[in-house]
């Protein structure tokens, strides 16, 4: 199953409302997910539907730290991108909820709102702030199954994070004049992703606030 996102989360100062769009397939269109359960029911569509919304909007208020070893061929480094979450919408978090739905040609089509407490529009202020800067780049997660019921979530996660990776790489290629060694900072997502399939991999256009907090040189080794 694909899940595509058209989405333009909005903050509103005087709503204090974000919001984004998603899509779920409720048909299987690759036969790599032939031995999941289709078609969905409205009511697991709905249920996907709120499991991303929460998983977007959770990297857009809180978003992750990350510990990034650029790497290098030549040396023999292996490349490690690390993520690690600093926070997230719980299950069943009342300030989630659609707030339009239609299904059409077997696609359920939704709206998502999420109505932030003090606390998280504290954290959406942090990433406002004059040094977070934006990077844009493309990511991807495996295809593979069998899948259990779960891995659908995670296979988006993992090409979420993969956009991730390579939109801190995009910043330093364009603003070191010499690849670092390691760098640390944190990251959150700008809007919900756009997802395609590419080249038998499911990938994901995202946009991403990026502050970078410390680069080691490969000279200090």
């Amino acid at each position: 199953m694909l899940i595509f996102f058209l989405a333009f989360p909005l903050l509103l100062p005087a709503q204090e409302v974000l919001r984004g769009e998603l899509r779920v397939d409720l048909e299987p269109i690759n036969a790599v997910y032939m031995d999941e359960a289709y078609p969905l029911t409205h009511e697991s569509a709905y249920r996907r539907a709120l499991q991303l919304a929460a998983l977007f909007f959770s990297a857009q208020i809180y978003g992750w730290s990350f510990h990034y070893d650029i790497g290098e061929r030549a040396r023999g480094i292996a490349e490690e991108f690390e993520l690690t979450p600093l926070g997230e919408i719980p299950w069943g978090d009342p300030g989630l909820e659609i707030t339009h739905v239609s299904f059409e040609n077997f696609v359920l089509s939704a709206w998502m709102d999420y109505r932030p407490s003090d606390l998280q529009r504290r954290h959406l202020e942090f990433w406002r702030m004059g040094s977070i800067r934006s990077a844009q780049a493309i990511g991807y997660g495996p295809l593979g199954g069998p899948l259990d019921i779960d891995d659908w979530l995670v296979i988006r996660q993992t090409a979420l994070e993969d956009a991730a990776r390579a939109a801190v790489r995009a910043m330093l290629q364009a603003a070191e004049r010499n690849r670092p060694k390691q760098v640390t900072g944190f990251i959150s997502l700008e809007r919900f992703p756009n997802f395609f399939i590419d080249a038998g991999y499911l990938a994901t256009q995202a946009r991403f606030r990026i502050e970078i907090t410390e680069i080691i040189p490969f000279a200090v080794h």
